[in-house]
């Protein structure tokens, strides 16, 4: 009898763990946190979900649908609607909604920061 054999997308799947969260904590201009926001890996299926809400292939608008759709409370609760993303993108400073964004898709450190403008 031949042995069992894991496949290969088995061995990566148990590999990575799409429920561990880091944390981002938002603050005000005056330093003090306004919110503490959780965000799990982000898969390829959820970009294509929050492509198609964003109903667009302009970057920028995906990339605040996917905020919508992986940003979570502390108690795992959605933080916000599909419906907040135009919201967020009016009322919201720029460098703000950069700065949240970018922690989500990994980049949020300085030395990130800097390469993501030197590419």
């Amino acid at each position: 009898m031949s042995a069992s054999k894991t496949r290969t997308v088995d061995l990566l799947v148990e590999a990575f763990d799409l429920n561990q969260r880091r944390k981002f904590v938002l603050k005000n201009a005056a330093g003090d946190s306004v919110v503490d926001l959780y965000f799990s890996p982000i898969t390829r299926a959820d970009r294509k979900v929050a492509q198609t809400m964003a109903q667009s292939d302009e970057a920028l608008d995906i990339s605040t649908y996917m905020l919508c759709q992986k940003a979570e409370l502390e108690d795992g609760t959605k933080a916000f609607a599909s419906a907040d993303a135009p919201k967020l993108q009016r009322q919201l400073p720029e460098s703000v909604l950069n700065e949240v964004e970018l922690f989500l898709f990994g980049l949020g450190g300085d030395e990130d920061l800097k390469e993501a403008k030197n590419d």
